[in-house]
């Protein structure tokens, strides 16, 4: 098996809500390897999304470790993070999150601005991750002039345009009707097994979850196997 990418070791995630606490991720441990594509589905409020911001260091930890590539997220701050994250990171929300006022082409080019490459390689990169999710034709194309499943595909050519070491996609289908989210999924897929992305999916949606190779579960802040939920659920 390939060296760990991702180990999150007894990780606490608690939050004040209206002067009461909240444990978001209750004990948390978990490992990726290089490869992996890995499944997260629970009910809203789960925690599912806090532990997707735990590993791309947006929010910290209040107790326990994450590491992501051999670096200890934990010890960092927020501007070593930040530089960090946009290196190893590629981050697919479920709202597109792009800005309405550029093309396709700028807004997958937006990380690339962070880097020292000259223009002409930030337009190789961009125009290599739009062909990637099949929108070669699209990149003068402002957001208001595609699609919803074309809009997410521009955040997926976004997410993918630094080669990022993990993408972490939270609810990627969730705004997306049912072909639009299909081809979502299988660019996700074609990621993984062409080019060896190592992928974490958060989703609600059992058959998005059918195309990872390996599902968890998770509810209250505690992180299970599926198969485990599912035993502990018929001796309920």
């Amino acid at each position: 098996m390939s060296e760990a990418i991702v180990r999150v070791r007894n990780v606490t995630k608690r939050f004040n809500r209206d002067g009461f606490e909240v444990v978001a991720l209750d004990r948390v441990d978990l490992e990726l390897h290089e490869g992996d594509f890995l499944a997260l589905m629970g009910p809203s409020g789960s925690g599912k999304s806090t532990l997707l911001n735990l590993l791309a260091g947006i929010d910290r930890v209040t107790e326990g470790e994450v590491e992501v590539m051999g670096t200890n997220l934990t010890r960092m701050t927020e501007s070593q993070l930040a530089v960090w994250r946009n290196t190893h990171i590629g981050y697919i929300f479920q709202t597109f999150n792009l800005v309405p006022v550029l093309t396709a082409f700028e807004n997958v080019e937006l990380p690339l601005l962070l880097t020292k490459l000259s223009k002409a390689e930030r337009r190789k990169n961009v125009e290599t991750a739009l062909d990637l999710v099949g929108l070669s034709d699209r990149m003068d194309h402002q957001p208001r002039q595609l699609s919803g499943g074309q809009e997410q595909r521009v955040a997926i050519a976004r997410a993918i345009v630094t080669d990022p070491d993990l993408i972490l996609a939270d609810e990627p289908t969730g705004n997306l009707d049912a072909r639009s989210g299909e081809e979502i999924m299988q660019i996700l897929s074609t990621l993984n097994r062409e080019l060896k992305k190592t992928i974490m999916l958060v989703t609600h949606d059992p058959h998005a979850a059918s195309f990872a190779s390996e599902q968890m579960h998770l509810e209250k802040g505690v992180l299970t196997e599926v198969e485990e939920f599912a035993s502990r659920q018929v001796t309920v």
